[in-house]
């Protein structure tokens, strides 16, 4: 537990951390703002068909915010490791804990826990301020009872928690706050873009194990769902402790 409470000390004096939960609370605020303009929109739409696509759009924190809050948290759990390398800190921190492991498994304890936080406080704060800038208005999206939308929201949490994981995985392995960014990108943005191009069924199936597709698998309201809910989220965990894993393997084998 004392590792534990020293990786929390560690992230609440570093100022990065607080950089980038701002930059997790801007992204909502842009999706304030995208509602913002929905409803307005809604409001001058011309014609039924022209309101009726503004209702079907996808939830903002899903379809719009997720991809950028992932990034973010990822970069928060690479920051949580690569500027002890950076410093040679690393060594002291291993001199003070010579199992490595227990290192590694308190500083993923503190991100997940830190991430997860954010990310619910990110999600479900940028729900309900959608919620009510829509009002009454018949949004697809905020007008299912709460029952139904809980599971979906717990579920794109759980995701940024896991970018967050994988961040700090990567971190150790690479060593590179830059090299882990770019890991993250790469998962977040690249996979799924390549996933579009892909011939069908692939495209469909590689779209819905990526990270930013497993939540909706996860909380089962993807239209065409791909994975069993309890299977996606295997897989989600999946992402996490892969990194970690590798993490962990270079850690332990590897000189500070």
């Amino acid at each position: 537990m004392a590792v534990l409470a020293a990786e929390f000390v560690k992230l609440r004096s570093a100022r990065s951390t607080f950089v980038v939960l701002g930059l997790v609370a801007v992204v909502a605020a842009l999706g304030l703002l995208m509602a913002v303009n929905g409803a307005n929109a809604w409001d001058e739409a011309g014609s039924a068909a022209d309101r009726r696509r503004w209702e079907a759009a996808g939830a903002i924190e899903q379809v719009f915010l997720l991809p950028f809050w992932q990034l973010c948290l990822a970069v928060l759990g690479a920051l949580a490791i690569t500027p002890e390398y950076g410093t040679g800190m690393i060594r002291t921190t291993l001199a003070a804990v010579p199992r490595r492991g227990a290192v590694l498994a308190a500083k993923a304890g503190a991100v997940g826990a830190l991430t997860l936080a954010a990310g619910a406080a990110a999600v479900a704060g940028t729900h309900f301020a959608v919620r009510s800038v829509l009002g009454d208005r018949p949004f697809d999206a905020y007008t299912a009872p709460m029952a139904e939308t809980l599971p979906l929201l717990a579920a794109l949490a759980a995701s940024a928690a896991a970018a967050g994981l994988v961040g700090l995985g990567a971190g150790v392995l690479l060593r590179s706050t830059a090299g882990a960014i770019v890991t993250a990108v790469a998962l977040v943005y690249a996979l799924p873009m390549v996933a579009r191009f892909l011939p069908d069924p692939w495209a469909e199936r590689v779209s819905a194990v990526t990270l930013t597709g497993l939540p909706a698998e996860v909380a089962g309201t993807a239209p065409d769902p791909v994975l069993e809910p309890a299977a996606a989220g295997a897989v989600l965990a999946a992402y996490a402790l892969a990194a970690l894993a590798a993490g962990a393997v270079a850690l332990v084998r590897r000189d500070a």
